[in-house]
């Protein structure tokens, strides 16, 4: 990639793992630059360091769009261009278990949300959208209009543990109640399922038995700040990779899975 590459960020909280993304590229260990901040609320504390830094925000409140379905279902329009069966199809952050109302509406609400997620983007060009802290799972709807070739991605995100172990919103707390001896964090591109993507980069550390909650997640952070940035790195050195490799697993049977090449 010719010169500094332009990020994207979306955010729900405080915005610590936002915060490395900006001082990585503002000291060069990134060569990039931030283009936007969007959160999903008001709220969300990342929105004032990137204000502080002089990049432009946005806000998608979701909890608005969310409510207004609840209120109305039968009156709340998706954007045009949604195919709910197409959709549904492509999604793999459910299965059959579900109940299908549920995720029709989660579909729904979340496309809704994402069309004005699209168009605040516009007016930022971006080469790589980085989730950090973003509470909010994508749907094939934002996904499919930003990554148009599944084998270059260009949506990124950090989990607090060592995937494909203990995707979902807790894990940290999921690592430490399962008596675990080593926590991590992973990065991975995403993809339509939950925290399932090619994986680019990990980092580990030891689980003590003094250990707490609190100082898990201490520990984990310090490993996301300094992972996250390096690899956005090796994006910005156009030496990701993602590449579809065959599997064959006991009883003969194989699989197809993408992975992530550092060149």
């Amino acid at each position: 990639m010719g010169g500094k590459i332009k990020i994207g960020a979306l955010v729900s909280g405080g915005g610590s793992n936002l915060q490395a993304i900006i001082d990585a590229c503002e000291t060069g260990r990134i060569h990039g630059e931030m283009s936007f901040v969007g959160a999903d609320s008001p709220t969300a504390g990342g929105l004032l360091r990137a204000k502080k830094h002089g990049i432009p925000t946005f806000i998608v409140n979701y909890a608005e769009i969310i409510n207004k379905y609840k209120d109305h279902p039968r009156e709340f329009q998706p954007p045009d261009d949604f195919k709910l069966k197409e959709t549904l199809h492509r999604q793999s952050l459910f299965d059959g278990g579900h109940d299908l109302h549920k995720i029709q509406a989660f579909l729904i609400t979340r496309a809704a949300a994402e069309s004005f997620i699209l168009r605040r983007m516009k007016a930022f060009p971006f080469d790589l959208l980085v989730l950090a802290g973003f509470m909010r799972k994508l749907s094939p709807y934002l996904i499919d209009r930003i990554d148009k070739d599944p084998l270059r991605p260009r949506i990124m995100n950090i989990h607090p543990a060592l995937l494909p172990a203990f995707p979902g919103t807790d894990g940290y707390g999921d690592t430490l109640r399962h008596g675990c001896k080593v926590g991590g964090c992973t990065v991975h591109f995403v993809d339509y399922g939950e925290d399932s993507g090619p994986i680019i980069g990990q980092r580990a550390f030891a689980i003590e038995p003094d250990d707490t909650l609190d100082t898990v997640k201490a520990k984990g952070l310090r490993h996301e700040w300094e992972l996250y940035p390096a690899c956005i790195q090796l994006y910005a050195q156009d030496r990701l990779r993602v590449e579809e490799e065959t599997f064959t697993l006991p009883g003969g049977r194989t699989i197809r899975r993408r992975v992530v090449k550092i060149k």
